[in-house]
């Protein structure tokens, strides 16, 4: 017997911190690094008596969250305890939700444009799949992921483990505001799982939720991975394996296509299938690029969820999921689309104008006092940008303000001043903070584009320079750009190049 083809099915799980000042809990200070075991109190701990107390800015920004990922908030929802035992899960129960999440039913569009051509619809290795009263494919254009539940919980501690035999435990981040986003088994590939990853973590850095830092943690993965296989006609299912704590695109992708090879060989091998009681939890090694068994997953049973006693259930009101509603705005696919039918923009224009809030808010004003938007979106793109990679800074950070760069753009297209001038106009702003009018008047240099000055100029030229005028009736055309180089150089630079161009070209054709 022999395979003859096979899918790959993917659910993920994406662990979140929240940008709440406090922790979920308790009035402890919500901040990554820090000494160890110094922003811990009785309630984050689990010590005896310790009172929970839920932040309504906890509540809310969950529900930001699953308005941004298209999900329904529920009016009434509640708080379980979820016990197992680990090392840094001090009180040996986390705080969560269990059968009412504070946000269900919602879904991802990833841009099919991101995957590999293979992937796209047409390609070899594309697989669309074909759910009861959903369309993953979206007009061609996007592959749709259901997420299912997003729900709230807290973190657990930090384990230490130093050379030698010892660990340790950081406890700081214990209680740390979390929300835990499942996806329905819609992605069909280890790249699709890194796209989903990446597009959630843009879709709420976008809305303020999380810092989104993968390397701090803030964001982590678990990628629930199995198999279709079809052999001599009849289809079978791989166990599940859930691939714990991926914190990179590059990790998600290549845990996935280890695991399938892994997985195929198994089921070749030992012909073993899918069990829904049975699931392994396997880690994932980034130096030997290897997943590696753990143990077997517990069942909800063995987590023996109870209603959490200490929290009362509660309701949602109608007050904070407007509040809530108000801080999702406009997101990055939508303002992609826009920017690119309303400006002209290219796809690599959009993408890069909307990577942050911010720098699309700060492009949008700019382009909103520009007579010229789309010369305002090159000159952040090309020189605005490559100013704040340079000095490692945000928009926000900057002395200069929108309009300053739509003043700039704004000169050059009435032409008070060339494009060279304009880029010594843009330093002195960015150092001084100011307008580039001031700049343009107290240096001078106000284009002249008075027909009468310049023609004065070119007929000067033209006098003095009797050599380049046989020349260039001689055939040798190229003594124009020269001759309107000596008109610039008289005027100091001033005079308008086009009108300085087309005077010379007309004066030496009429003689």
């Amino acid at each position: 017997m022999s395979v003859e083809r096979y899918e790959v099915v993917i659910g993920c799980e994406i662990h979140c911190q929240l940008l709440t000042r406090t922790k979920a809990f308790c009035a402890c200070e919500n901040r990554y690094g820090g000494m160890p075991d110094t922003r811990v109190c009785p309630v984050c701990l689990g010590l005896p008596g310790a009172m929970p107390r839920v932040s309504k800015g906890y509540v809310e920004l969950g529900a930001v969250a699953g308005l941004a990922l298209n999900c329904n908030i529920a009016r009434f929802t509640k708080f379980d305890r979820k016990h197992y035992f680990y090392p840094d899960l001090a009180k040996g129960y986390q705080i969560t939700q269990y059968d009412i999440p504070l946000c269900a039913d919602g879904h991802v569009d990833l841009p099919f444009k991101h995957l590999p051509k293979e992937q796209q619809p047409g390609g070899e290795k594309y697989r669309p799949l074909n759910f009861v009263g959903d369309n993953c494919d979206i007009d061609g254009q996007y592959r749709r992921v259901r997420v299912e539940r997003i729900h709230l919980e807290e973190d657990v501690g930090k384990s230490l483990h130093l050379e030698g035999s010892h660990s340790y435990i950081d406890y700081n981040r214990c209680g740390t505001p979390l929300i835990e986003i499942v996806t329905k088994p819609d992605i069909a590939s280890p790249e699709e799982a890194a796209l989903f990853m990446q597009t959630v973590q843009e879709i709420l850095r976008y809305v303020g939720v999380t810092k989104g830092n993968l390397e701090e943690g803030n964001m982590r993965c678990d990628a629930n991975i199995n198999l279709r296989v079809w052999e001599n006609g009849k289809k079978y299912q791989t166990p599940i394996s859930e691939i714990k704590n991926l914190n990179s695109f590059r990790s998600i992708r290549d845990a996935c296509n280890y695991e399938i090879k892994r997985q195929l060989h198994e089921f070749e091998t030992s012909r073993q299938e899918f069990n829904p009681g049975f699931k392994n939890t396997m880690g994932w090694d980034d130096a030997k690029g290897e997943t590696v068994i753990q143990r077997t997953k517990n069942s909800f049973v063995d987590y023996r969820f109870v209603v959490e006693p200490d929290i009362k259930p509660f309701s949602v009101s109608e007050e904070c999921i407007q509040s809530a509603r108000s801080r999702v705005g406009e997101l990055p696919e939508q303002k992609r689309q826009r920017l690119k039918s309303q400006f002209g923009l290219s796809d690599f224009d959009v993408e890069t104008l909307t990577s942050s809030r911010e720098l699309a808010l700060w492009f949008e004003e700019a382009a909103a006092q520009s007579k010229d938007p789309k010369k305002v979106a090159n000159w952040i793109l090309a020189e605005l940008l490559a100013v704040l990679k340079e000095q490692e800074l945000t928009v926000s950070q900057l002395k200069i303000g929108p309009g300053h760069i739509a003043s700039l753009v704004d000169a050059v297209q009435e032409g008070r001043i060339t494009s060279k001038q304009a880029k010594e106009v843009f330093a002195e702003m960015l150092e001084s903070a100011a307008l580039p009018a001031d700049i343009i008047k107290a240096r001078g240099m106000e284009q002249v584009s008075d027909m009468g000055a310049i023609e004065a100029l070119v007929e000067q030229v033209i006098a003095e320079n009797p050599r380049a005028v046989e020349d260039f009736k001689g055939g040798k055309t190229n003594v124009l750009g020269w001759l309107t180089g000596q008109v610039m150089k008289k005027s100091a630079g001033k005079a308008n190049p086009a009108s300085a161009t087309a005077l010379v070209k007309e004066k030496l054709s009429a003689l």
